[in-house]
């Protein structure tokens, strides 16, 4: 690696650096309940090194732990994660012309996090390097922390009910409020938390999915509608 390149993987590195310790809660929680589901250390290790995906990490193991099957865990967790598919097409511009093993690479290491970083680049100015250092150092102590949990959850049982879960909600406010810069972005937000927050009311499974789904067919409407009044 050059010194151009490894100035730029620091880089990266640093400027992730302060969401990646706001997760450190919600990866001790992971770990944490995977002991607590009854994952071994290394079980729990693994399912981090291979999922990497926090909230459906802990969706999956509150559903392992309540018995449920492997199609019913593998469809909650897909719609869950499902906006990764469009911070993929979104992030296309940037990312068609890396080679393969490139795209493959940042396909991984995609997360929330990471294209709240990286989903204004436009290709003359996204460095890999740089992107690599963000993702890649993420994913380390992500996996870090998840061991911390591990470990932790064998000597303090009661370590899930610290409140730590609240983590999550913190590091997608500090994810989505710097992004408020418009209308259509305003109007997407509030309908989302409208709706989830009324949906879960009523009790309705899939409250945060159908509350997405939401914000973003309003958030759409009103840039169309802001496009054809100007």
């Amino acid at each position: 690696m050059t010194a151009s390149r490894r100035r730029a993987f620091l880089q990266g590195a640093w400027q992730i650096m302060p969401l990646s310790l706001a997760c450190a809660p919600w990866g001790i929680l992971v770990g944490a309940l995977a002991i607590e589901t009854g994952l071994s250390v290394l079980e729990g290790q693994a399912f981090s090194l291979l999922v990497f995906a926090g909230a459906a990490q802990l969706v999956a193991l509150g559903m392992l732990k309540a018995g449920a099957g492997l199609a019913a865990i593998l469809l909650t967790s897909l719609l869950l994660t499902s906006q990764h598919l469009l911070y993929g097409l979104h992030m296309r511009r940037v990312l068609a012309p890396q080679p393969l093993p490139w795209r493959l690479g940042f396909g991984f290491l995609l997360t929330d996090e990471f294209f709240a970083l990286n989903h204004a680049e436009q290709p003359a100015g996204f460095d890999r390097w740089r992107a690599l250092g963000m993702g890649l150092s993420f994913y380390l102590l992500w996996n870090l922390f998840t061991l911390a949990g591990l470990l932790l959850g064998r000597v303090l049982p009661s370590l899930g009910a610290l409140g730590l879960d609240f983590s999550i909600a913190a590091t997608f406010i500090a994810l989505v409020v710097p992004l408020m810069r418009d209308l259509a972005t305003v109007a997407c937000v509030l309908t989302a938390l409208l709706v989830s927050v009324w949906l879960h009311h009523l009790q309705w499974q899939g409250a945060l999915v159908l509350g997405g789904l939401a914000g973003m067919s309003v958030g759409f409407l009103v840039r169309r509608l802001r496009e054809r009044l100007q």
